[in-house]
């Protein structure tokens, strides 16, 4: 057990790092969070609007989704690389929407300010953005696995071509290149079709 502590963890998927985790190895519970914390970070960025937020931030929601999952661990069945993603992704939405329930509830402030016009965008921007984030999942959802699988791993997680080559048994960078190109495709074409 000490060897199999030691390994580097560089280069294991998240299946693998999941199994070691349920064995009780925090440094492969460790590394999932590492893993998996930016790419939830830049996803989650955005989506709870600032009259929603009270005390929590961005911060906040994804290190509170990523701990409710890992501690039930246990109940998770991986069926790709990319599944566990797509469940803290799932997780990390519930909590979003269970903010913007409870700051709905809540009363208005009728505190007035003298600063300019907030930046932050307006109530239909974040609309149009919704709606598109709302297409993309749709879309998501409609390419097989092995494309959802690739997409998520580019552009959600943000690995290198190297990187999806080994995770998703591709011969080489440049195969996982084009893999990533025509997966993409697809989804574009889903999107188009909802439009």
């Amino acid at each position: 057990m000490a060897q199999q502590e030691e390994r580097p963890l560089a280069g294991e998927s998240s299946i693998e790092l999941v199994q070691r985790a349920r064995r009780g190895d925090n440094a492969a519970l460790e590394r999932l969070f590492a893993r998996y914390v930016a790419p939830l970070r830049r996803w989650a960025t955005g989506r709870l609007p600032r009259w929603a937020r009270g005390a929590l931030d961005t911060d906040d929601l994804v290190q509170e989704a990523l701990i409710a999952t890992f501690r039930n661990l246990e109940s998770f069945e991986p069926q790709g690389d990319g599944a566990l993603h797509a469940y803290l992704r799932q997780a990390l939405r519930r909590r979003v929407v269970d903010e913007l329930r409870r700051a709905r509830r809540r009363p208005a402030s009728a505190e007035l300010s003298a600063d300019p016009a907030d930046p932050a965008a307006s109530p239909l921007e974040e609309a149009i953005g919704a709606e598109a984030l709302e297409q993309y999942e749709r879309a998501l959802e409609q390419v097989g696995a092995p494309d959802r699988e690739i997409i998520v791993s580019r552009v959600e997680l943000g690995l290198s071509y190297e990187e999806i080559a080994r995770a998703c048994g591709k011969p080489s960078a440049e195969a996982a290149r084009m893999a990533v190109s025509r997966a993409l495709v697809r989804l574009a074409k889903e999107m188009g079709r909802e439009a």
